[in-house]
């Protein structure tokens, strides 16, 4: 063959037995005798599972009853599963035991957040940061005057009413927006060279650490009031909610530090040759850096915080999980526990997830200026 002449089999495309679907089926799947066997086997045991599953969910289900005993007359030969009790039991659910013609006023404060959160998520010509400060301290005095009511004509709605997904809305999206600046002062606190700020945030974050979230749940409401003033109290949806924020500050402040210590030497000394003092330094050069690197320790202490909301029930506060179970106990609905947890899954699950694409996108748009 004459140098540089090109055969025609060089320009035959690639085996499809070596790559695509079926090149990755034969080298995860089907590699082996062993693998083969064993393959066939869970394919089996996987597609009887998902038969019996999508009977049960499906196929023999009940969706319109209005109670346990109606549901249990609807169904035809094997049992189903009762999805009447989420056509009945919505409301709660969702707005726990928050009086029903009041409940308006949630559903106004929620929209009324994604409308002023809209610009935050769209190029247009503002400055996201100020704009964002301005919303973190403009909007929850607002959502909290819907929420509580009590004056400008709005009914008294104690926080003992309030309850279901809304609670954990309320209580993750507080622990989330106090946590994280909490989370990077003690970060830089514990990377600090004064002995004292240094200390003191290293005592904040190891004891934090080293105690469960129901211990700290419990000792904001139960023992803090025993260390106050005789006639002072807070309410207990605000002990829950400093609890929960200083837990997830101390993992937060972790996984910041992390960040910050990935960040090259180099970075700080140019920083400091052009003569940025610390503050400038740290929120304009350093703190960018480390927090886009450490985005997925964020994103997963966020998620944690946002089941760890479940622990509520402890002091006497119902979120979804606690509904649930308040649920579960009512006369018309007893016994349908499996449907009725399935239920409060498949709303932590939709949250949870949706945080975690998000975050898989807001890497990939922040790495852009560093692929190669």
């Amino acid at each position: 063959m004459a140098t540089g002449e090109i055969s025609a089999a060089s320009l035959r495309p690639p085996v499809a037995e070596r790559l695509g679907v079926v090149g990755w089926m034969r080298r995860n799947l089907f590699n082996s005798p062993f693998d083969s066997v064993l393959t066939v086997i869970l394919a089996l045991f996987l597609a009887w599972a998902l038969v019996q599953l999508f009977e049960w969910a499906v196929l023999n289900a009940v969706w319109r009853a209005e109670s346990k005993q109606e549901c249990e007359a609807a169904f035809r030969g094997e049992r189903g599963a009762c999805w009447a009790l989420l056509r009945a039991r919505f409301g709660q659910y969702v707005y726990g035991l928050y009086p029903v013609e009041e409940r308006w006023r949630i559903d106004l404060a929620f929209v009324l957040l994604i409308v002023a959160m809209a610009p935050l998520f769209l190029r247009i010509g503002i400055n996201k940061l100020l704009y964002a400060l301005g919303l973190i301290l403009v909007y929850p005095i607002l959502a909290y005057t819907l929420f509580l009511g009590g004056r400008f004509g709005l009914a008294l709605v104690e926080t003992s009413k309030w309850g279901g997904l809304f609670l954990t809305l309320v209580i993750a999206g507080v622990g989330i927006t106090a946590s994280l600046p909490l989370g990077i002062l003690l970060a830089l606190g514990r990377r600090s060279r004064l002995p004292v700020v240094k200390a003191l945030s290293v005592a904040f974050i190891e004891l934090v650490r080293g105690v469960p979230l129901v211990t700290v749940l419990f000792m904001a409401s139960v023992m803090l009031p025993l260390f106050l003033p005789e006639g002072v109290t807070f309410d207990k949806l605000l002990r829950a909610l400093v609890g929960v924020s200083l837990f997830s500050a101390a993992y937060m402040a972790e996984v910041v530090r992390g960040g910050l210590q990935a960040i090259p030497k180099g970075q700080y000394e140019a920083a400091a040759a052009l003569g940025l003092g610390y503050w400038k330094m740290m929120g304009l050069i350093v703190l960018p850096q480390a927090l886009r690197l450490v985005i997925p320790g964020i994103v997963n202490t966020f998620i944690g915080l946002f089941k760890d909301t479940s622990l509520v029930l402890i002091v006497g506060l119902y979120d979804l999980l606690g509904m649930a179970q308040l649920i579960i106990k009512d006369p018309q609905w007893l016994g349908l526990a499996t449907e009725t947890y399935l239920i409060a899954a498949a709303g932590f699950w939709i949250f949870c997830f949706g945080m975690s694409r998000y975050s898989m996108a807001l890497e990939r748009r922040l790495a852009r200026g560093h692929r190669r």
